[in-house]
């Protein structure tokens, strides 16, 4: 297992599309802070973050069904992102990016309003560490930050008490919910949002575990 991270890693090198920014180089700001549109994706199409990505499926899944849109997977583990790495060279894909850095850096990496929405695909409920969830009011307070003010955050989960605690932060801060369900797959048939899935989750869907999805913006 050791050996096959170091051939990732080493791989992950040869890849364009994946930016692995040490920690000084976000100091004050990254480099591509508030230009990511003209000098890296070439145009000034919106951005979408998928944070905690892991493989990558599902920013490569919104890449491929919204190629007049930008997307950039975060994920800190570079074994994770070197397979969703290797499907973009394979496939050819201009308009995605993953970035190997912690979500606690979004404000050195984007400028205020930079980005269009947010997905937070099953991210980990971290129980018994609320303030590390991606759903805590530190981490609103990022995305409010770095979101346009029509931006919009979307969460998928399977953990109910994750979903609770996150309807509770954003009645707190009185942030509008676009869409409430514990069942995405019987509550939004026609919309994209059920067309990908992650691996993991078709795994939970054949065990008959339901999928909560919420959609949400910042007032």
């Amino acid at each position: 297992m050791a050996k096959k991270k170091l051939i990732r890693f080493t791989e992950n090198l040869s890849y364009p599309h994946l930016l692995q920014p040490r920690y000084r180089d976000l100091l004050p700001v990254f480099r591509l802070y508030g230009n990511w549109g003209p000098a890296y994706f070439r145009n000034t199409n919106p951005i979408t973050l998928e944070l905690g990505c892991g493989k990558g499926e599902y920013t490569v899944g919104l890449a491929r069904s919204y190629p007049e849109q930008n997307f950039i997977g975060i994920d800190v583990k570079g074994a994770r992102l070197w397979r969703g790495c290797k499907t973009v060279s394979e496939e050819g894909l201009q308009n995605v990016v993953f970035l190997r850095t912690r979500a606690d850096h979004l404000e050195s990496v984007f400028a205020p309003g930079e980005i269009s929405a947010i997905w937070l695909t099953f991210p980990d409920p971290q129980s018994g560490k609320e303030r590390k969830r991606l759903t805590s009011p530190v981490f609103l307070a990022r995305y409010r930050k770095v979101l346009s003010p029509s931006g919009i955050v979307h969460l998928k989960t399977d953990d109910h008490d994750l979903f609770a605690y996150t309807l509770q932060q954003l009645e707190d801060m009185k942030a509008e919910l676009l869409l409430v369900t514990e069942d995405v797959y019987q509550a939004c048939l026609q919309d994209p949002v059920t067309q990908i899935q992650t691996y993991y989750e078709h795994l939970w869907q054949d065990e008959g575990r339901k999928i909560l999805y919420l959609k949400f913006r910042f007032r």
